[in-house]
């Protein structure tokens, strides 16, 4: 199984990257000449347009950015993608990138891979356990296939997708990861996809300046956290999905109208970077003038950079579909040229290209949170090893400032707020797992606060509960008997009349709403000492989770998890 995933995945990740380059190829062909370049205004809105188009009237399902669609799935879907997937993420990316959206097709592709392990697991019966398993594989080899890149695609597996590492989980991944790379080999070459040439070996003399550019690029993962997040709050305040198409497609436009480097995928500009090349970042753009002034260099840089994630943002808050590796290694590269840019115009003789190389690397772990992946992957992807020292400590510092500041990354920030996350912690995941709603207990007999104390008597035996929910009419919770606060006088005949449940029934202090999270519940548990607690939907009486049940589940899931 782990090889037919490798290999639909690797297939998957061979068709957009070819989509892509024959829609680019034919807007080039096709819009050639001196006014060319006010075609860039539109063809991005055009792309999301189509994009939109397709879902909405087409597929008729809500398609996701990929990497945060596969771990909801995970942890509140039973592993199910729907089957759409298997296509819908091509399609629209393809249009979304081919048109010049300022995205990647890394999570598109991560996206679909995870549609053909959750649907092969479906197709076979397989139990939870087993369909994360060949989601996790099929998270691996898209990473592997896109960029050609085996292990960081089993390390993304193990540190993104929050998957265990054992023995059980590590073989397979490693034959979907190979399997995806060989696919991608045979169909688009052996070629990295970012060409690195070290000019300049590794100076420990100046590590001091890879671990200031590795606080730096934190810091713009920072900033590219939050402003992604805040944008696209903006723009979920519009109700109309063409209101957000109509104003994100057009500031993008004009964004790239007026710095074409920011169209599509960004990969030329980043190889010419690693070359330790800039000029070609003001090629056909109203800042040619700038370039011979060093001041204005720098200036343009930080435009470039800091308009990116509002680029990529806006892609997707007007309806694009794709990923955010791509506009991160983007970002990365430039900030690692400006870095070297700048030290070697105040007299300090660093290599610009291993300046870009390791700002790759620290962006990525500042942005995805994810360290070990940016390392690994940046080594492979331009064969740069030789840097290996440097791309650790950058990434290390990189990820531990940005964490400081921002505690999720732009993957998992709805997640963490909703408590949909899962997580390297197993007991957390656990709970996460398991739902209030199959814990109610529903024995337990109703009385109504008006009724005397004869009647409770009467309920009591025929009951084995020693708690008795009062409610209304409407079945709302009014109260709660505990035959313990009653015991003394229940055998009082003389008060059987004259007692009413209103004048004995207690206001639970404690109550769960079935939308709330089995943390939540443990927690309420932990601090009340109660071992019943009422469960309310809407204020109206359900039933009663109690701390033996909630114990016994969690105890059945541990022991499933844990069996390897």
């Amino acid at each position: 199984m782990a090889v037919i995933v490798g290999l639909g995945v690797g297939l998957a990740a061979v068709i957009i990257k070819n989509l892509v380059h024959f829609i680019r190829e034919a807007l080039q062909n096709g819009f050639q000449g001196d006014n060319s370049h006010y075609f860039l205004f539109l063809l991005p809105l055009i792309g999301i347009l189509l994009a939109v188009v397709y879902i909405k009237y087409v597929n008729k399902h809500p398609v996701g950015h990929g990497i945060p669609g596969v771990l909801f799935s995970i942890s509140k879907n039973n592993g199910i993608i729907r089957s759409h997937n298997l296509y819908s993420s091509i399609i629209t990316s393809a249009l979304t990138v081919g048109f010049g959206g300022s995205v990647g097709l890394e999570g598109p592709t991560v996206a679909t891979g995870g549609a053909v392990g959750s649907n092969i697991g479906k197709a076979f019966k397989l139990s939870y356990k087993e369909i994360t398993l060949l989601i996790s594989c099929a998270s691996a080899g898209a990473l592997s296939a896109i960029f050609k890149a085996p292990i960081a695609g089993i390390v993304f597996a193990l540190e993104v997708i929050m998957l265990d590492l054992t023995m059980w989980a590590i073989v397979p991944l490693l034959i979907a990861s190979a399997t995806a790379a060989l696919t991608s080999y045979l169909f688009l070459g052996q070629n990295v996809l970012y060409q690195f040439q070290l000019s300049e070996p590794f100076d420990m003399g100046q590590i001091h300046y890879y671990l200031i550019l590795g606080i730096i690029v934190g810091l713009l993962s920072v900033y590219f956290t939050k402003s992604y997040i805040r944008i696209t709050a903006l723009f979920e305040k519009f109700e109309s999905p063409w209101k957000r198409l109509l104003v994100g497609g057009a500031l993008l436009g004009v964004i790239i109208f007026f710095f074409p480097p920011l169209y599509g995928e960004g990969y030329e500009v980043v190889n010419q970077g690693l070359r330790g090349e800039y000029l070609h970042l003001f090629e056909n753009t109203f800042f040619e003038g700038w370039s011979h002034t060093f001041v204005l260099v720098v200036l343009y840089f930080l435009l470039v950079i800091g308009i990116k994630v509002i680029a990529t943002t806006l892609t997707f808050a007007a309806g694009g579909i794709g990923g955010i590796f791509a506009p991160t290694l983007f970002m990365g590269a430039n900030t690692g040229l400006l870095f070297g840019l700048v030290l070697n115009q105040v007299g300090i003789d660093v290599s610009v290209s291993n300046m870009a190389l390791v700002g790759m690397a620290g962006m990525i772990a500042g942005v995805v949170h994810a360290p070990l992946t940016a390392i690994f992957l940046i080594a492979e992807i331009t064969g740069g090893y030789e840097l290996f020292l440097p791309l650790m400590l950058a990434s290390t510092i990189s990820y531990g400032t940005t964490r400081y500041f921002v505690k999720n990354s732009v993957y998992t920030v709805q997640l963490a707020k909703r408590g949909e996350l899962m997580t390297h912690h197993k007991d957390r995941n656990i709970l996460l797992m398991m739902k209030v709603a199959d814990l109610i207990e529903t024995n337990f007999k109703t009385v109504k606060s008006d009724e005397t104390l004869r009647d409770l008597v009467n309920v009591i035996t025929t009951s084995s509960r020693n708690i008795y929910p009062v409610v209304d009419e409407q079945n709302n919770l009014k109260g709660i008997v505990k035959l313990d606060d009653i015991r003394h006088i229940m055998f009082n005949q003389e008060m059987y009349d004259v007692t009413k449940i209103s004048d004995l029934m207690i206001i639970p202090e404690w109550t769960i709403e079935t939308t709330d999270q089995m943390e939540e519940v443990a927690r309420q548990f932990s601090e009340s000492g109660r071992y019943n607690i009422p469960v309310l939907q809407n204020g109206k009486y359900l039933g009663f989770v109690s701390r033996a049940r909630v114990f016994s589940s969690y105890r059945e899931m541990l022991k499933h998890f844990s069996d390897d």
